[in-house]
């Protein structure tokens, strides 16, 4: 019997999603430090997590053990961002879960899709993926709602900027993103998404609330 790689997506993220449905923080950090030490990232990702720039990320809301490996990776050198990899390599693990957990308590951003006219194209990908290119639905793993899964360190999309989700597929489409085994999923997909489905998709995605 031959398992396609959209339904083993869709029961392990639907397994981990029962198993860890009512945790919270999976990350041990100070929420109080972690809030003293986001003044120096306010410049960027906004005084509450959501910035103001749409090529730089919300991280409001966003799960802490996805922070967390992202900032590592960046401290690592393993995903490339020399302005990231300048500011991490000040952190110390400590700091890391601490700035993980204060972001994960701050409320998302609530924003509008960014193009109405690619609402149709986005949400079909989004929930119904593309089956005759191999790819799996993007709530899968995301979530209905784009919150994400935090124990399987799939993070929440809820009002990500387009612009940066847009060039964060593309970044897995062209293997510039490569930090761990979770980006080859992704590479995977990205690769069989044209440019109009990713901005159809990142258009999509900034609307989740």
């Amino acid at each position: 019997m031959k398992i396609s790689f959209s339904f083993l997506i869709l029961f392990t993220s639907f397994i981990v999603n029962i198993t860890t449905a009512k945790a919270e923080s999976l990350v041990d950090g100070s929420l109080e430090t972690g809030k003293e030490r986001a003044v120096t990232c306010i410049a960027c990702h906004g005084a509450e997590g959501n910035s103001s720039i749409p090529m730089w990320p919300n991280l409001a809301g966003q799960g802490a053990p996805y922070t967390l490996s992202q900032l590592k990776a960046f401290k690592s050198g393993s995903r490339n961002n020399p302005l990231m990899y300048a500011q991490a390599m000040m952190l110390s693990e400590t700091d890391m879960k601490d700035l993980a957990v204060y972001y994960e308590s701050l409320a998302a951003a609530k924003q509008t899709v960014a193009d109405d006219s690619l609402i149709e194209l986005g949400e079909a990908i989004y929930r119904g993926g593309k089956k005759d290119n191999n790819v799996p639905a993007c709530l899968a793993c995301h979530g209905p709602t784009g919150r994400g899964n935090a124990a399987a360190k799939y993070p929440s999309l809820q009002g990500q900027h387009a612009q940066y989700t847009a060039k964060q597929l593309k970044d897995y489409a062209n293997e510039l993103r490569t930090t761990d085994g979770k980006t080859r999923i992704m590479r995977n997909i990205a690769k069989n998404l044209s440019e109009n489905d990713i901005n159809a998709l990142s258009s999509y995605i900034q609307g989740l609330r």
